[in-house]
């Protein structure tokens, strides 16, 4: 059996229950889809809105157990490798490309948010990126740099104006991003999820896959409830893939990162973040936070290659927030939880075919939402037969995550980005 969902914010206030199916002894499917996070969900809707509905959706715990239930809520652009590195690796009109599609995701959430009624916080009030440098050329570049090679607009918020929406005296202006959203994670799985249902896909939770044997045109997936035979099969699972699929899951890293949410403020919110906005600010190791419909503050930030949940996470997350809200001094963490991303060594998410008929859409590092919508728009229309867009995604493929060495080089690497924020602001 699996485990409930972690203790969470989101876990606390859910608003619906998936009842999925067991699995048969053997079941014979066009595509089977391992993994009920959002790349595996928005795969599965996106073949069922182009009229392939012979689907199963298998998870080892439950729908949005891992990161796509657990993340901080921000539905914006772009991936984990930042535009800049995007535009360095594969040129100005191919990066413009690849960040439209999640762009277009965007979109494309905030419609299916609509169209199927999904009950999930969505607040539409778009995305600040707040400043924690006192530069304001780093603005302005940036800005610039956005409208010019990723064709969106952000709005340059003064010091000042940005005073007006964020209380604090830690941040010097911001950029606003209208195209963008947060929203309640785990609750817009569970509707996604009961849509793919309603359609005609099967989604079977409490379901391990032991094997994968995928020589032949039919694919055999053994898991612990039953056989599956299919045509195709989607392989994603993020963070909690582990080894369900070595030649895929050896790609990545899970790093661990983490999300609290203080006790219900009141009017007091508006004291200290006067605006619907999510916010998140300038450093390469950034803090990112909201204000939920109830009042709370949900904040997030760290990353950590050791998995191991710390054991004082509630004091080190109320500590990054009183650096910027020194006045919440007493304020109450009632809840704090960890998450696992999916990390390859290149930054980029991972997208693509394995093998004839064994897909893959993983590695979004952090910055999933809107890319793991845009994979699935991408696998299915590769699957459906209507083009090959995935092809874009293959000068990132599946480099080696370093094996053991992986993890310690990826915390090197964190704790030298973090010490340069640290340096960069000191000398300011």
């Amino acid at each position: 059996m699996s485990q409930p969902y972690p203790n969470s914010y989101y876990a606390a206030t859910t608003n619906c229950s998936l009842k999925s199916n067991e699995l048969p002894n053997v079941l014979e499917v066009e595509t089977c889809i391992i993994g009920a996070g959002y790349a595996g969900l928005m795969t599965a809707l996106g073949l069922i809105e182009r009229g392939h509905t012979s689907i199963a959706v298998i998870e080892k715990h439950k729908v949005g157990w891992g990161c796509s239930g657990r993340n901080g809520g921000f539905v914006f652009g772009g991936y984990s490798l930042g535009p800049r590195a995007l535009v360095k690796q594969v040129g100005e009109q191919k990066a413009h490309d690849l960040y439209q599609f999640t762009k277009s995701a965007v979109d494309l959430i905030r419609h299916r948010v609509k169209h199927y009624k999904i009950d999930c916080d969505l607040v539409d009030k778009g995305v600040i990126w707040a400043n924690w440098f006192k530069d304001q050329n780093l603005l302005h570049n940036e800005q610039a740099f956005m409208q010019e090679k990723m064709g969106v607009d952000w709005t340059y918020l003064s010091p000042d104006e940005l005073k007006q929406q964020i209380n604090t005296e830690r941040y010097h202006g911001g950029l606003f991003e209208p195209n963008a959203m947060h929203f309640h994670p785990l609750n817009y799985a569970l509707g996604i999820s009961q849509e793919i249902i309603n359609q005609g896909g099967e989604i079977f939770e409490d379901c391990e896959v032991l094997n994968i044997d995928y020589q032949s045109s039919t694919k055999i997936i053994s898991t612990s409830q039953g056989t599956i035979k299919a045509k195709n099969v989607v392989v994603s699972g993020g963070g909690y893939l582990e080894d369900a699929f070595k030649p895929i899951s050896r790609s990545i890293l899970p790093i661990a990162t983490y999300v609290m949410a203080t006790e219900p403020l009141g009017e007091r919110l508006k004291d200290y973040i006067n605006t619907e906005a999510a916010i998140y600010d300038t450093r390469f190791a950034f803090d990112y936070y909201r204000p939920l419909q109830d009042t709370r503050i949900l904040w997030g930030g760290r990353i950590h290659a050791n998995t191991k949940k710390p054991k004082d996470l509630d004091h080190l997350l109320q500590r990054d927030l009183l650096r910027v809200f020194p006045q919440l001094e007493g304020i109450k963490v009632e809840y704090d939880w960890q998450g696992f991303m999916a990390y390859a060594r290149h930054q980029m998410a991972q997208i693509g075919e394995v093998a004839p008929g064994v897909w893959y859409g993983i590695g979004f590092g952090g910055h999933g939402v809107a890319p793991t919508t845009a994979a699935g728009e991408i696998l299915a229309e590769a699957i459906s037969g209507q083009g090959d867009t995935y092809k874009q995604f293959q000068p990132w493929g599946l480099p080696w995550n370093g094996g053991p060495f992986g993890p310690p080089a990826a915390q090197l690497s964190y704790w030298w980005y973090q010490l340069k924020d640290w340096f960069k602001a000191t000398i300011e």
